[in-house]
């Protein structure tokens, strides 16, 4: 792993604004280390971070795993790895200081097993070629259960108000303290329609980062198909992303 590299899952229930949260990390990552190598990963198959981030992905992990799969049977280990590294940096997509890779939507319904596990791989395998690394994860607890995340260093859960939203960043948190290899963790509770009402210091015994209220222009943005770096700097998910990034340590 590249020395000092940050690799920062997003986590959380659907519905919250994950993508929201890490589209505004990785924007105020760019500006506040415009030197250093950032890759976003789209971990999610919904498929929502490349529009955050303005991003038009023609190839995607799983498009690059069935091609490798594909060629498996006349192509020997160590060419399979070598070709694999070269396709994943030929796809990225690189703009705006930052790299941009997608895990893509399987084409065949149910598990994503198999587009997990490879995933895992790739996050070994690139996270040494990065400064931060910014996963935006799918919703629930899969990724986390199936160890896929288990080499991150920052670990940020996303809530909203819902008792829901609570339950599932607390199994997430639960199950990461047991298989996930993290140095820090924080809550930001997201799209809060009572901020006054978040008077707890922590949730699931992760330290509270930011309590974010709707914000109209990030909705609107979101409805016009505009990225995050057409919001304003006082929008209040970047100002609260920017404010859990403090108390990361990050910004």
């Amino acid at each position: 792993m590249r020395l000092g590299a940050k690799i920062i899952a997003v986590a959380g229930k659907g519905g919250v604004g994950k993508t929201s949260i890490s589209a505004a990390v990785l924007r105020l990552l760019t500006e506040r280390h415009p030197d250093a190598k950032i890759l976003a990963i789209d971990a999610d198959p919904a498929v929502g971070l490349s529009t955050a981030l303005g991003v038009e992905v023609t190839e995607t992990l799983d498009d690059i795993r069935k091609s490798l799969a594909d060629s498996a049977t006349k192509t020997n280990p160590d060419e399979l790895i070598a070709e694999a590294r070269f396709r994943l940096f030929d796809s990225m997509v690189e703009t705006r200081g930052f790299a941009f890779l997608a895990i893509g939507r399987p084409e065949t319904a149910g598990c994503y097993c198999t587009v997990n596990g490879y995933l895992k791989e790739v996050i070994s395998l690139l996270a040494g070629d990065f400064d931060y690394v910014v996963i935006d994860g799918e919703a629930g607890i899969e990724q986390i259960n199936r160890r896929v995340m288990e080499k991150v260093t920052h670990l940020l859960l996303i809530t909203d108000q819902s008792r829901k939203g609570y339950q599932v960043i607390g199994t997430i948190k639960r199950v990461a303290d047991e298989l996930v290899m993290y140095d820090k963790c924080g809550v930001i509770i997201n799209r809060a329609t009572r901020p006054e009402l978040v008077t707890d210091p922590d949730i699931a015994g992760a330290e509270v980062l930011a309590v974010i209220e709707a914000d109209a222009q990030q909705s609107k943005n979101d409805v016009q198909g505009k990225s995050v770096f057409e919001l304003s700097d006082d929008s209040p998910v970047i100002s609260g992303a920017r404010q859990a990034l403090l108390k990361l340590e990050l910004e």
